[in-house]
């Protein structure tokens, strides 16, 4: 049976959302050439699932199993998923960058919406009532999460004036800027803002000379 692996949770969540997390589930996503699909089988979407929180480790470890009974359909989850993942990185790009996102990839994201929906009831909690998902085992159980995550912040203006997209070409990642000014430009300053830094220094360090 598949087991956890252990290379998918080298995968920085740096996006402080999970479904920005998601999006950026592509190393340099703004570059055709350079960039690094972490979704490449049913396996590495469930250990990415448990590296984010979405799914504990019995449940990961069910759905591999359960996968391997049902590839086709774990393969039809896989590029469901990874279609979503495309279009919620097209929103957030454009939003980020004060543009509106194209009619296809609200569509589908509307129609995970419909399909997540399906799959969450309302429950009595104290003095108010949330949302909850079912206790599902389908092979697709990740994805309503990642949709509700991507509903909260498209339907909260506070929220999503707080998207952002890295600076660091061609890194592409989204982020969720809770800087107290709204200044952070990088997904990480470790990273991407460390090359910046070493450009801007090369770059001042050949005009001086």
């Amino acid at each position: 049976m598949s087991d956890i692996n252990k290379d998918v949770h080298k995968h920085d969540l740096l996006g402080g959302r999970l479904c920005l997390d998601f999006a950026n589930t592509v190393s340099w996503h703004d570059s055709s050439e350079k960039s690094q699909e972490w979704l490449t089988s049913y396996e590495n979407l469930v250990n990415w699932s448990l590296h984010a929180d979405i799914l504990k480790k019995q449940q990961a470890l069910s759905l591999l199993k359960k996968a391997e009974n049902r590839p086709s359909e774990a393969k039809k989850v896989l590029q469901q998923a990874v279609e979503l993942r495309e279009s919620i990185y097209h929103i957030f790009s454009l939003v980020s960058n004060d543009d509106t996102p194209n009619a296809k990839d609200l569509a589908i994201l509307n129609t995970a919406i419909g399909n997540a929906y399906g799959k969450m009831q309302v429950v009595p909690d104290e003095n108010k009532f949330s949302l909850e998902f079912l206790n599902c085992e389908e092979l697709d159980g990740m994805l309503p999460p990642i949709v509700q995550s991507a509903i909260e912040i498209l339907t909260s203006e506070k929220e999503l004036s707080r998207v952002k997209k890295c600076e660091g070409y061609p890194c592409g990642w989204l982020f969720f800027d809770t800087s107290r000014n709204r200044s952070r430009r990088w997904c990480s300053m470790a990273d991407c803002g460390n090359r910046a830094k070493a450009k801007r220094f090369y770059h001042n360090k050949n005009n001086n000379s």
